[in-house]
């Protein structure tokens, strides 16, 4: 199936606007956020599998995809991050939704059913991250590095082995399109990364009062967090998958029959 049935749009928000990806369906919608540096259309693959059962919306963080910049010299919270995606999430209509997050778009969706609990009916996440601050800070020195262009290009070579090294060159057309993505968030990405390290995962993990559902492929960079958040949270479902830190692209079919699994369980 191709994107024939995707429709592409923007809506306002306090920072600016937030580009979105949509499919129709029926039944409460289901609200994804991507990874860094990704953009929605990583999430392409799951909302074609799920074509029609429920409306699916797939919002770009800003910085990165079609959504605004922010700031150079500003370097936004996570806290900040969700008031404008949960701006955006209610500019689209939307007064609750099912929301499914992957690696910083797990950051993201956890503090949102956390902070707008009216908002968020399920929580999904590929890649929750309870780390410590101890943790967080030993992440931090490889995950979110600046880089800048330069004459030689060595940056893009830099770039392509980040990538293949964490699994997207499984896929020739997935590599490919993630160093588009990333090129084009080379700012937004430290600033989603600081917002990452500086977020206290666990403190609103334990906060969501919504169903939940987690995952992490056996080599993704989180996977060895995933019992820790099975333990603080034993009411959470744990759905096995693949696909190093690519899940919904690598293993688009398991997933996204699990994710559809859980929604309906949670629909009851």
């Amino acid at each position: 199936m191709g994107d024939m049935n995707v429709r592409k749009s923007y809506v306002d928000t306090s920072g600016g606007q937030i580009h979105v990806r949509s499919m129709a369906g029926e039944g409460l919608p289901v609200v994804f956020f991507h990874q860094t540096a990704s953009s929605g259309q990583m999430w392409l693959k799951t909302m074609q599998h799920l074509a029609g059962e429920w409306p699916m919306h797939a919002l770009d963080t800003p910085g990165f995809g079609g959504s605004f910049d922010v700031a150079e010299d500003v370097s936004p919270s996570m806290t900040e991050y969700v008031g404008w995606l949960g701006e955006a999430v209610r500019a689209l209509g939307i007064t609750r939704c099912h929301v499914v997050g992957h690696h910083t778009g797990s950051c993201i969706g956890v503090e949102l059913a956390a902070r707008q609990p009216d908002l968020v009916a399920s929580l999904t996440m590929i890649g929750p991250v309870p780390l410590t601050a101890e943790e967080r800070v030993e992440f931090s020195k490889y995950y979110g590095t600046p880089f800048s262009p330069v004459i030689s290009g060595s940056y893009l070579l830099d770039n392509w082995e980040y990538l293949r090294q964490l699994g997207a060159h499984a896929d020739p057309q997935l590599i490919h399109r993630e160093m588009v993505d990333q090129m084009r968030a080379y700012i937004g990405r430290v600033k989603s990364y600081s917002a990452v390290w500086g977020q206290d995962f666990p403190h609103f993990y334990r906060q969501v009062k919504a169903p939940m559902m987690i995952a992490a492929a056996p080599d993704d960079v989180l996977h060895p967090y995933l019992a820790r958040a099975a333990e603080m949270r034993p009411d959470a479902r744990v759905l096995p998958v693949d696909g190093a830190n690519f899940e919904p692209d690598l293993d688009a079919a398991n997933f996204s029959s699990g994710l559809a699994a859980f929604l309906r369980d949670v629909a009851e």
